[in-house]
C-alpha cells in the first residue's frame, strides 16, 4: 500500500514538471509525461486511465510510446517558444558572455533532440 502511494506522489510529480515543460522549453515534457504514466500505471488504475484519456497529456504520451515521433506542430511550437526564450535571455535578462554562450549551446542541443524525433503525420495521432 505504501509503495502505491508513494508511485502515485512520484507520478503527479513528475506530471507537474511535465506540465512546467510545456510552459518552459529547457525542461523536457515528454519524459516526465512517461514516468508519470509508468508510475500511475503501477500505483493506481484509475489515475492512470484519467491520464491516457487526457485530451492533451494522453496525446503526448501515446503518441511517443505507439510512433516514437513527435507532430510538426509541437515541433515547431517547442523550438520557437524555446529559442525565444533564449534569445530573449541572452539579449535582455542576462548579462554574463559565459552564461549566454551557455544558453546557446543548450538551445542548440535541446534543439537537436527534437529534431532527431520522427515528425509524426498528421493522421496518425487520430
Amino acid at each position: 500500500m505504501m509503495k502505491k502511494k508513494i508511485l502515485v506522489a512520484l507520478g503527479f510529480i513528475s506530471l507537474f514538471l511535465g506540465i512546467i515543460g510545456i510552459l518552459i522549453p529547457l525542461l523536457p515534457t515528454t519524459p516526465f509525461l512517461l514516468l508519470a504514466a509508468v508510475c500511475f500505471l503501477n500505483g493506481s488504475d484509475r489515475i492512470y486511465r484519467w491520464l491516457m484519456d487526457h485530451k492533451l497529456f494522453g496525446a503526448y504520451i501515446r503518441n511517443f510510446r505507439e510512433h516514437h515521433a513527435i507532430p510538426l506542430r509541437t515541433k515547431v511550437f517547442a523550438i520557437s517558444l524555446l529559442w525565444l526564450t533564449i534569445l530573449i535571455s541572452v539579449f535582455i535578462v542576462v548579462d554574463s558572455i559565459f552564461v549566454d554562450i551557455l544558453l546557446m549551446i543548450i538551445a542548440i542541443g535541446v534543439t537537436a533532440h527534437i529534431l532527431h524525433f520522427k515528425t509524426l503525420p498528421e493522421n496518425a495521432d487520430k
